[in-house]
């Protein structure tokens, strides 16, 4: 029996249901049913101020419904001019911030239904858009965003742009809804050569990483692409396939697994082999459990060896066998970079990538002054920061001066716990979160730095997360340090993943407030400053010495 959301896509005549009678609609600040559910293949999420929900209960009034609306930038590049887009729409329809998400896009939050139709139109305008920014097709496909690492860099995001575009859906909805375009005449119909009248059985994200860097986290991803190069040249990609991080609590055929590499592909068959995977996961995907429908449990469910003749059918030819690379890390290279081409790139940290302006750091306007003189681009990270990439020469004390002035801190300020730490919005609009995540974790991360400075290792990266529940949105299954909300101020921790994105971490304590958390990690924290061998890593650190046990698979996360 297929799911309800299942039947509303098939129902949907291409995504279409009745979203433009549901903008239409005055009486309420919410979409039909339906709607709900379609609306996220256009790339928004339908939320409401939980901070709010109370008061309105009492006033006898519907809840503060609001838009999360999402957009796409293969690789995560925007032109200077784009940023100001952003900005103003923040300003003028949304809540004033700018929320840089872990796949490299922008989050607007606080949208009115009033306004959503005139955001998207503003944001294609911009050569921007958001469709399947959200829902069950691919996702923002991600790309390490760092040109000054890698010759290959440039050629490689190519491909991420080539993968995006062949797998946007097809369907004229969009243009019709939002951009007021009939594409369609005269008795044609909407088809979808790739994903079908009914799309995917649920989510499918994509990542591209240039070793040695692993900062896309490509493991988490459905289908993983690993850049191999050769004397300077893009030769092809390996291929890893089944990651995901979402589980549900208290549900045991739920688990985060981090994907398997099966092989290696010239680099113009990676388009094609994207495609062949997406389809045998539409056609063999769980479509009744929306629990159970990734890709990761298809793998599991029927076998990799099985998985990969299905693909090897579509394909007419097999993979080869994967090339050797290494990962040193899944974090982000702070400070300035010099590029081979002469002109410099900063990468900033943007703590929860939330962009704002507060009291003392006028983070916003100082992003917003530099865009209207800066001659490169931006580029937002996996992790939530952001790189002002191809600064010219000309610029660079410019744009130091701008951020002083704006009380904006560089990178050595900040303890390598913070420098590693990635926040999902959780509340107070997110729906599914049971506590506090973006607006929580620089609190607590300033009293686990006092323990670190006390044992005199704050400047040492260890990986953190920080996620409202354990749908896995600010990847926290990965982190060295993980606390994932069970109740308002009450978590879960868990410990033990690498460093370089390439082990699931483990459950550790269960159901701790604030002073359980740090009475259980102060001497988890003393003894690693005092027992770690040279070079070892926080999380290869807590396995060595028995905390938790080592994750060697998703079948064995909760073991």
């Amino acid at each position: 029996m297929p799911s309800e959301v299942e039947i509303i896509k098939e129902n949907s005549n291409y995504l279409r249901g009745t979203i433009k009678e549901s903008l239409a609609n005055e009486i309420t600040g919410a979409l039909a049913h339906d709607d709900v559910n379609l609306i996220k293949l256009h790339g928004s999420y339908q939320q409401f101020d939980r901070d709010l929900e109370s008061e309105r209960k009492k006033q006898k009034l519907e809840p503060l419904y609001s838009f999360m609306t999402r957009i796409r930038l293969a690789g995560g590049i925007a032109t200077p001019q784009q940023w100001l887009t952003v900005d103003d729409l923040s300003v003028k329809y949304a809540n004033g911030t700018i929320k840089l998400t872990t796949r490299q896009a922008f989050q607007l939050h606080g949208l009115l239904k009033r306004n959503l139709k005139s955001t998207i139109q503003v944001i294609n305008n911009a050569l921007m858009n958001t469709i399947a920014a959200c829902g069950d097709v691919n996702r923002n496909v991600m790309c390490n965003p760092n040109p000054f690492l890698s010759s290959v860099h440039a050629e490689v995001q190519e491909y991420a742009q080539k993968i995006s575009d062949h797998l946007t859906p097809r369907t004229t909805a969009y243009h019709e809804i939002w951009l007021d375009k009939q594409l369609l005449h005269g008795g044609e119909q909407d088809e979808e050569p790739i994903y079908g009248k009914t799309y995917l059985p649920r989510k499918f994200k994509i990542a591209i990483a240039i070793p040695p860097y692993n900062d896309s986290d490509i493991f988490s991803n459905d289908l993983g692409l690993i850049a191999i190069e050769n004397q300077g040249l893009l030769e092809g990609f390996n291929v890893a396939v089944g990651g995901g991080l979402g589980m549900t609590f208290g549900n045991n055929k739920t688990y985060p697994r981090l994907a398997d590499i099966i092989g290696y592909i010239p680099k113009e068959k990676v388009v094609d082999v994207a495609e062949k995977i997406i389809i045998v996961q539409r056609n063999l995907g769980n479509r009744e459990d929306r629990k159970n429908a990734r890709l990761k449990y298809t793998i599991d469910r029927i076998g990799i060896e099985q998985f990969k003749e299905e693909v090897y059918k579509l394909l007419g030819y097999k993979l080869e066998e994967a090339r050797p690379y290494q990962f040193i890390s899944s974090g982000d290279t702070y400070g300035w970079k010099r590029g081979s081409n002469g002109n410099w790139h900063l990468t900033l940290f943007i703590e929860g990538g939330r962009v704002r302006d507060t009291d003392k750091v006028k983070l916003k306007s100082a992003l917003r002054q530099i865009a209207t003189i800066h001659t490169g681009d931006f580029r937002l990270t996996g992790n939530q920061n952001l790189i002002i990439a191809n600064i010219a020469v000309a610029h660079k004390k410019q744009i130091e001066k701008i951020f002083a002035d704006h009380n904006v801190l560089p990178e050595r300020d900040y303890s390598g716990l913070r420098l590693n730490s990635i926040a999902c919005v959780a509340l107070n609009t997110c729906s599914l979160a049971f506590a506090e995540a973006e607006r929580y974790l620089p609190s607590l991360i300033d009293k686990l730095d006092t323990i670190l400075i006390e044992n005199g290792i704050e400047k040492e990266p260890i990986l953190i997360r920080m996620t409202g529940c354990p749908n896995g949105c600010g990847r926290p299954y990965l982190g060295e340090i993980a606390f994932v909300g069970k109740a308002p101020g009450r978590y879960n921790i868990y410990l033990g993943a690498g460093f370089t994105g390439e082990r699931l971490n483990k459950l550790y304590k269960e159901n701790l407030n604030e002073q359980e958390i740090l009475d259980a990690l102060r001497p988890v924290i003393e003894d690693f400053a005092k027992s770690r061998l040279e070079n070892e890593k926080f999380g290869d650190f807590v396995i060595r010495k028995n905390y938790v046990k080592e994750t060697t698979e998703g079948l064995n996360f909760h073991s």
